[in-house]
């Protein structure tokens, strides 16, 4: 009897008619950075109709899963929550030679160890025993070792759309701009101005429309040092929890100051002890809150503790239908009706709460460049939307409301 996944459960559940799916403009991007670039494309595409519900935008993530797990099924499985992760492997954090010896006699094999200095932690792959599930190998890792921190290499989606629309080019930032930046996405093409890229997941770097256009905003409105850790690549797989870890220590080793993370995944153990370390030696995150609509699961990164949370506006200021949420959220800053460059140096339309994330990011390294405290400066630049004082659909207020991108 064939195996029917919990994501197609739940959608048979769901199940009603829904409009055909088509990229921005009618246009097809090709193909760049990996199979989870195109289905993220895929999905962020179907969101330029403003009359779809929260429903609706939950069940089409569900069914980006689902679609996703099918096409990748020897590189992707679901882990125990029902979330995509790198088939046949589990991640331990800090575990002691005991520990790992345990596990090894239980037929997981230690795949590598990675010391994050930067970060504090140190993260052990193991493949899982040959015949069990990912979600089995979890459960069999939490009775072997209950006191060890497990958690699946759970993917990351890039969160936002970059159509091929022509649109006239503004100027870049000016300005003597010193505070490094960090990127963490697809690879940038070209064209964009980056001090440096470096990868962390089979391909990379690859030139990404995705990262490209992050990247062309990041450096519109930040005229200092940015450097990007591309965590897709050409790995079907990539986008993964503990790729990002891995971005993120080169980046804080690198001395970014601030780092932009326009990714949105499930809570995992790794990621989170990452970020934490990160912010341990002062870097501020800030990430996107994901554009799958106000009833998918609070999104990470942008949900952990500290990290700056940002959502997006369209060109006359209304909040996007399609922007997710986070377990707390800063700040919303333009996320359509903008414009940056893709991976082959050509400008584009942009949509998603993506392309909002490094205008915040820009603005808060600018703070910095000028000696302030960030949160009081960024605070006195936003600009009250909705309801009075801070609210859940604009946070504190609108940055770089003028911004316009590339």
């Amino acid at each position: 009897m064939p195996r029917i996944s919990p994501i197609s459960l739940v959608l048979a559940a769901l199940a009603t008619p829904l409009a055909a799916q088509v990229g921005l403009s009618g246009v097809q991007l090709p193909r760049v950075g990996g199979v989870l670039e195109q289905v993220g494309d895929l999905a962020d595409n179907t969101l330029e109709s403003t009359s779809r519900t929260a429903r609706d935008l939950a069940r089409d993530r569900l069914r980006t899963i689902d679609r996703l797990v099918r096409r990748n099924g020897d590189t992707i499985a679901l882990d125990s929550r029902g979330e995509p992760a790198r088939r046949g492997e589990v991640l331990l954090l800090d575990a002691s030679a005991d520990a790992l010896a345990k596990a090894g006699a239980e037929g997981f094999v230690l795949l590598e160890t990675v010391d994050l200095a930067d970060l504090g932690m140190r993260v052990s792959r193991l493949r899982v025993p040959a015949g069990l599930e990912l979600g089995e190998a979890e459960h069999a890792l939490e009775r072997i070792l209950p006191s060890v921190t497990i958690a699946p290499d759970n993917l990351h989606f890039q969160s936002g759309s970059a159509g091929p629309v022509p649109l006239a080019l503004a100027a870049a930032g000016s300005g003597a701009g010193s505070t490094p930046v960090g990127m963490i996405d697809g690879a940038p093409g070209k064209s964009v101005p980056v001090v440096a890229t470096r990868g962390f997941a089979e391909g990379a770097p690859y030139p990404s429309n995705h990262g490209s256009a992050v990247a062309s905003l990041l450096a519109s409105e930040h005229p200092g040092p940015i450097r990007v850790a591309d965590v897709y690549g050409t790995d079907s797989a990539g986008g993964n929890a503990l790729a990002i870890a891995r971005g993120l220590g080169w980046l804080v080793g690198q001395g970014s100051k601030v780092v932009t993370i326009s990714l949105v995944g499930p809570r995992n153990a790794v990621l989170e002890r990452a970020i934490a370390g990160a912010r341990k030696r002062g870097v501020v995150v800030v990430a996107a809150v994901g554009n799958d609509g106000p009833a998918a699961p609070p999104a990470y990164p942008a949900s952990y503790d500290g990290v700056i949370a940002v959502t997006a506006v369209d060109g006359k200021r209304r909040a996007l239908i399609e922007a997710g949420h986070a377990l707390h959220l800063d700040y919303a800053a333009p996320g359509a009706d903008i414009r940056g460059i893709n991976a082959k140096g050509k400008r584009i339309g942009l949509r998603g709460t993506s392309f909002a994330t490094p205008l915040v990011a820009a603005r808060l390294a600018r703070a910095l460049d000028r000696g302030r405290d960030w949160r009081s400066a960024l605070d006195g630049e936003a600009e009250d939307l909705g309801k009075k004082g801070v609210d859940p659909v604009y946070g504190r207020g609108l940055l770089c409301g003028d911004c316009r991108g590339r």
